[in-house]
């Protein structure tokens, strides 16, 4: 693990020559590769070194990580065109991957807790750096102390774990089981803030609609994973308290998730809807992780990979749109498929995935974590009926407002879509829906 910590940071001086952004793009794409050889144990922890190891969770998670960055790359070609400050971007991009693949990484629980936080800095950057509307310093402002409020009491709970057990192993956890109320929920908060849980998803969509694309993609497509990774490790050792007080939380997001489901039929801005949808995964996310049960922890893990991706593109998708007619309202992009009817054919694949149809990810999460919940209890399975028709209709809605209807007659030039936007578009498409094929490795993890 310690040599692709090596090649990431060996990569850092690249980012300060001229003419480099296309470079370090092809050397992301090299250790990805790179990375996709290693040899994991479905099992254990594997490729120890130097407090890194890799189990599925970490794996699967890194390899996301890495390929979204490639991704924020190709998709911020126009800061390379207006030079600006492309070669401080690439930085900051270098920066957030090295603290994102030794959050997933660092068997320490003080330094997982310590890179968990700092992969805040490079994105608060990109929201305030590159952000392109006036509210962005706001919406940094909420990022931050929505997220800081609640990681004090997870690092003074971390600390008292230190004290009881004298070890800081994430290995060690699963031998534990606290029964404590204040430990239970001074561990979980900061986590379901950073998913985000319902009641505390204020952040989300403001820091959204306020990023710039890379911002955006960075945020819905590994951020949001940041807290589901959080819950996957620590709940093994808070399942006894777990049982009296998982409830809770299933129940908010579930009536979180039917709710904000409604709020997305009332949006009028493509990103801020995109936004309160991933919100509306999440929930769902959350409701299995909850659960715990074999299901839901394989549905959880499964649909935060597929909506890593999925979520990921149609923010790609917006600011194609955005690039071309300077504005995210649904009032002026409208009629689209008049002028992009190739583009059309990727807001169809991308919204489809992202209201679960076959074969994407989504769907396989989605179904394991339905089965997960109506196993918990047959009560669920209202809201669940509910977040699914209504995800189904809001991803309609947003098809059908921007490509059809009577388009704006304020658009005086446009042009199509380039193939460095459909390359981007089928790097996200294709391994949402070919990773079906092995599915298997993120069903026998567990």
């Amino acid at each position: 693990m310690m040599k692709f910590l090596f090649f990431m940071i060996m990569m850092i001086p690249l980012c300060f020559f001229k003419n480099m952004f296309w470079m370090v793009l092809m050397m992301l794409f090299m250790m990805m590769l790179l990375f996709m050889n290693i040899s994991i144990s479905i099992m254990n922890f594997s490729n120890l070194s130097y407090m890194l190891g890799c189990d599925m969770i970490s794996y699967g998670l890194i390899l996301l990580s890495i390929w979204i960055c490639i991704l924020m790359i190709m998709a911020s070609e126009n800061l390379y065109k207006m030079n600006f400050y492309s070669n401080f971007f690439l930085l900051n991009i270098m920066i957030l991957l090295i603290m994102l693949y030794l959050t997933f990484s660092m068997m320490n629980l003080f330094l997982f807790y310590m890179f968990f936080e700092s992969s805040l800095i490079p994105t608060l950057m990109l929201i305030i750096g590159w952000g392109y509307q006036p509210e962005r310093i706001q919406a940094g402002g909420y990022l931050l102390f929505y997220t800081l409020f609640v990681s004090l009491p997870l690092l003074l709970g971390i600390f008292f774990i230190f004290n009881e057990l004298n070890s800081m192993s994430i290995y060690f956890l699963k031998f534990y089981n606290f029964n404590m109320i204040f430990l239970y929920f001074s561990m979980i908060m900061a986590f379901l803030v950073k998913m985000p849980m319902y009641f505390v998803h204020l952040w989300l969509p403001k820091a959204h609609v306020e990023a710039s694309v890379s911002g955006s993609m960075i945020l819905a497509g590994v951020m949001l994973k940041l807290g589901g990774y959080g819950l996957l490790r620590f709940m093994i050792m808070l399942s006894k308290v777990g049982m009296k007080f998982n409830l809770i939380w299933i129940v908010i997001s579930m009536i979180g998730g039917f709710y904000i489901s409604l709020k997305c039929l009332s949006q009028i801005d493509i990103k801020s809807l995109i936004a309160y949808s991933s919100v509306a995964h999440m929930s769902l996310v959350i409701g299995g992780i909850m659960t715990m049960n074999y299901w839901g922890y394989m549905g959880a893990y499964i649909l935060m990979i597929g909506h890593g991706l999925c979520s990921s593109g149609m923010f790609c998708l917006a600011n194609i749109n955005y690039e071309r007619l300077y504005s995210r309202s649904l009032f002026i992009n409208k009629g689209l498929m008049n002028f992009m009817p190739s583009m059309s054919l990727w807001w169809f694949l991308l919204l489809s995935s992202n209201m679960a149809a076959p074969p994407s990810l989504n769907l396989m999460g989605e179904l394991s974590l339905m089965n997960s919940l109506v196993g918990w209890s047959w009560m669920s399975m209202m809201m669940l009926m509910l977040i699914s028709f209504f995800s189904a209709g809001y991803s309609l809605f947003l098809y059908s407002f921007t490509q059809h209807g009577k388009f704006n007659s304020g658009i005086y030039s446009f042009y199509l879509g380039v193939s460095r936007e459909y390359l981007l578009l089928m790097m996200h498409w294709l391994p949402l829906n070919m990773l079906v094929l092995k599915i298997d490795y993120s069903m026998i993890w567990f």
